[in-house]
Order: structure tokens, then C-alpha cells, then sequence
């Protein structure tokens, strides 16, 4: 899924019949409606990790959108702001309508720094600020939300295709094609999303250097590489004006401290081995630290990293103890080390204890960081609970842990299936079923979560022990998902969305 959309900007002096034409709410609906069908696609990236690192720069972009005033009251209640990660080798990232912003594997693993990948955020996220994507669609307003969704997943799902052909079926008809035309931002729409975005970046502290940086080294690899592999590039085309223009506005930023590069080498050596999960290619990445690694730390932990995360995914398991012990060498042994570089390797060797069923080695390697209340060490937890077994004090805990996680992150769907299995370990069957029923509705699977819950009312019915209040919650978010399919149905009916 990709980018054919990734690049808005607000043009004041356009005048802005947005508003009246594709309003917030119809921009977030049809946002809702692309990505339930994107969380479906095998291609989509659950991966806690990565998914912790892009939020910890894109939280911050939003916040300095927010505090210059590019994101209103409007926006900020009604969008997403979202980033999601697409399991693709292709260098691309791409905005949605209602504020989600997905990025590639492949873009996010060939970025030296984070500010580099910050870069690309910020730009996606002026896109959406700016509402192009509202007004490049508006000339389509008569048709339904569904219409409109699907034309844009197949203008999508053509942009990862590296075949004119195959392009050209799934977005056949005038109709597609006018999408795919609309999609396609202006050049002033992409110089503008260059300024703002700038701005975002530098206001949110990253370097000013990044986006220049970026904007060079896709040049220079589209150059080298024409093979179809920037994506991106056919959707955001880089004109030397604009690499001009991001050479030039390095003289009006503030000077950003250096900052270590060391955790930003853990993402992108994951990112590098989880985008093409085939068996050769994992054997090209474990051989890396064999083959040896450049003379910096950075790239010896990159090639460190990336043979023990693909020796763990092949099962190799001498391999993988042997890059694991020089990657925990270098970010606890170099002069650059730093805390967050150390807690990324934890993690990994957390994901290598478990892969191989030794929970006892992932528990002693997760417990310096076991009471953060963050995604992957709460993933982790409730994995490694259910590891050890029948201690119903822990898988207890992992439950509470992971019950406050949903509370405010309802659309976590591993979150949900975790807290199943767990409940379903303490002998809690209709809280089990519920949280199943919870984790097909993240997937946007309605149907299937009205089945779980049908299930969970039978089992309810059929006598012995019954737990009332849950049995109550079952039923009232039974009918709140029955009213969510007929509001999808009438929608979809509807001309105008």
C-alpha cells in the first residue's frame, strides 16, 4: 500500500472551499474506511519496536504542528494522526485522508539518522495539515465514501507494482484514472509541504540538515537505481529547485546538538531485515556480520544487529547469541553508547528468548525495563507471562498491565488477542471472548467481531458461574457494532458519502 497520496499543502491564497465540499468529518471517514482495509493486508506492520521508534518522532512533529498553529481545533479532534508502517522493500511513504501517514520499510532502512526520517514525516504531515488531500479529491465529491476508498487502495495498491500492466488493471476506468491524476500533488503543493514541513521539523528539534540530506540521497539513489524501487520519487518528484531550496534554508535554522545515531542504527538494521521476511534474503542479512561491517560503530552494530535478528527469524540459534553478545558489546562498551541503543538490543534478545522457548533468559533480559509502561515491554510481558506457564500472579499482572493498554488504545489488535489468550489462561472465558471479538474490530473485521460476541452471549446463557457486568459489557458493545454496520451501509449507499 503506498504513495500515490502522501504529499498535501494549504494554499491560503486558493481560497479554501474544502471545508464546504469534503468536510473533516467525511476526510476522517474515508480515512477509517482505507485503512480497515489496509490493517487486513498481509503487508501491514504491526511491529512493536519500529512502530515505538517512528512514534517517537512523529509525536513530537505533530506537537510542533500543533504549537505553530497548523493543526486547529477541527483537525486536532476529528483526524487520526497516525503513522503506520508498510512491510515493503520500496523507498515510498504516503498520507492518507483524516491524518494517517504510512511509511515503507524500504524508506525507513535507507535513512542514516533520525532526522532524515523526520524529514519525510514532517513533509507527509503538511499534507495533511494543509488538507490537500480534501482538495484534490473534491472534484469527485459525488461519489460514495466507498467508491472513493477504493478507487484510492487501487491507485495504492498500482504504485507498489512495478508492472504498467498490472498498473493499468487494477486502475482501470476514467474514473480511477481522474483519482490517480488528483492524487498526484502539484508542484506547489510539494514546494509548500517542503517549507512547512521544515519548519515542523526544526520547531520539533530535529536537524535542519535532514531534509537536505534526505532530498540528496534520493536523488542519488534513484540515479543509481531505476529498477521501479523509489516509488516515492514518481509521486513526489524532486526538481533541483527543490534540493536548492532545502540547501538554502540550513542558514535560517537554529544549530541542533549532535545527538547519538545508535538507536536510530537498531531501527533501520530491523527495518532492513523485517522488510523481505523470505529465507534468502534473511541468509544475505545474517551473513552480514560475518562478511564484516564498516569501521564505524554504527555500522558494526548495524551488521550486528540485523545477523542476530534474521539468525532468530531463521532459527539459528548459535548465530544469534553470537551477534547478539557484539551488539550488546558495542552500545554498553563504545564512548557513543547510549541507554535507548541498549534497550533496543534488550529487546531484541527478549525476542530471541522467546522464539526459542526459553522464557526464563527473555524474563531476566526484560526485567530492567518490565515496569515501563510502553507498547513493546507491555507486548512482551504478557508473551513472556504466558511463556512461564501457570504463575497466575504473573499472567494476572500481564492482564491488568495489557487491560489498562486497551483502555486507551482500543485499536491495538495484538494488544487485544494477548489479553484473550490471558484471560482464557485464568480461567476467564467471556472476558476472553470479548477481548477476541475487541481484536477482530481493530482489524475492522465487523463481522467477525459480531460473531465473537454472539458467542460470548450463548456462552453466557449456558448456565453455571456467569460474570453479570461482563456479560452486560458483551451486550452493549454487540449493539454499538450492529449500529457501526448499518452507519457503514447507509454511507456506502450514499452519493455523497
Amino acid at each position: 500500500m503506498v504513495p500515490a497520496f502522501a504529499a498535501p499543502n494549504q494554499l491560503p491564497a486558493l481560497g479554501d472551499t474544502t471545508s464546504d465540499d469534503f468536510g473533516v468529518g467525511t476526510e476522517r471517514r474515508l480515512g477509517d474506511q482505507i485503512m480497515r482495509e489496509i490493517r487486513r493486508d498481509p503487508d501491514f506492520s504491526d511491529d512493536a519496536v519500529l512502530l515505538e521508534y517512528l512514534n517517537s518522532i512523529f509525536l513530537p512533529l505533530v506537537a510542533a504542528a500543533r504549537q505553530r498553529g497548523e493543526i486547529g481545533p477541527d483537525l486536532e479532534q476529528r483526524f487520526a494522526w497516525e503513522a503506520f508502517l508498510v512491510r515493503d522493500r520500496s523507498v515510498n511513504a504516503f498520507a492518507l485522508p483524516g491524518g494517517y501517514i504510512g511509511i515503507h520499510l524500504g524508506l525507513m532502512a535507507i535513512t542514516a539518522t533520525r532526522d532524515e526520517l523526520a524529514s519525510v514525516l514532517a513533509h507527509e504531515l503538511s499534507h495533511v495539515t494543509q488538507r490537500h488531500i480534501a482538495r484534490s479529491i473534491t472534484n469527485s465529491r459525488r461519489q460514495s465514501l466507498l467508491g472513493a476508498a477504493a478507487m484510492i487502495l487501487g491507485v495504492i495498491a498500482a504504485s507498489r507494482s512495478n508492472s504498467t500492466d498490472g498498473a493499468n488493471a487494477v486502475i482501470a476506468g476514467g474514473q480511477a484514472a481522474a483519482i490517480q491524476g488528483q492524487l498526484n500533488f502539484s508542484r506547489d503543493m510539494e514546494r509548500e509541504a517542503d517549507r512547512i514541513g521544515f519548519g515542523v521539523m526544526t520547531g520539533a528539534g530535529f536537524a535542519p540538515g535532514g531534509m537536505a540530506a534526505m532530498f540528496e540521497k534520493l536523488a542519488q539513489s534513484n540515479r543509481l537505481n531505476d529498477s521501479g524501487g523509489f516509488p516515492y520519487l514518481r509521486s513526489h518528484p524532486l526538481t533541483t529547485e527543490r534540493i536548492g531550496e532545502a540547501r538554502a534554508r540550513l542558514g535560517t535554522a537554529a544549530a541542533v546538538a549532535p545527538a547519538s545515531v545508535l538507536e536510530h542504527t537498531a531501527a533501520q538494521a530491523r527495518a532492513r531485515v523485517l522488510m523481505d521476511p523470505r529465507n534468502d534474503a534473511l541468509r544475505r542479512w545474517q551473513s552480514r556480520d560475518a562478511d564484516g561491517a564498516g569501521p564505524s560503530v554504527a555500522d558494526k552494530l548495524s551488521a550486528a544487529y540485523e545477523s542476530a535478528l534474521a539468525s532468530t527469524l531463521l532459527r539459528d540459534w548459535a548465530r544469534a547469541d553470537a551477534s547478539i553478545d557484539k551488539a550488546l558489546a558495542l552500545v554498553r562498551g563504545s564512548p557513543r553508547s547510549d541507554a535507548r541503543a541498549e534497550r533496543a538490543v534488550a529487546l531484541l534478545v527478549v525476542q530471541s528468548m522467546l522464539a526459542r522457548g526459553d522464557a526464563a533468559r527473555a524474563d531476566e533480559a526484560l526485567k530492567p525495563y518490565a515496569t515501563e509502561p510502553t507498547r513493546p515491554v507491555t507486548l512482551l510481558n504478557a508473551r513472556v507471562a504466558l511463556a512461564r506457564g501457570g504463575e497466575e500472579a504473573r499472567l494476572r499482572r500481564g492482564a491488568e498491565d495489557l487491560q489498562t493498554w486497551v483502555s486507551g488504545h482500543s485499536q491495538d489488535a495484538e494488544a487485544w488477542q494477548l489479553l484473550a489468550q490471558l484471560w482464557g489462561k485464568l480461567g476467564q472465558p467471556l472476558r476472553a471472548v470479548r477481548a477476541e471479538a475487541e481484536a477482530r474490530l481493530a482489524l475492522g473485521d465487523l463481522v467477525g467481531a459480531v460473531d465473537r460476541l454472539r458467542a460470548g452471549q450463548r456462552l453466557a446463557r449456558s448456565g453455571g458461574a456467569v460474570d453479570f457486568i461482563e456479560a452486560s459489557v458483551i451486550d452493549a458493545r454487540l449493539r454499538d457494532i450492529e449500529a457501526q454496520r448499518r452507519q457503514f451501509a447507509a454511507e456506502e449507499r450514499s452519493p455523497g458519502g
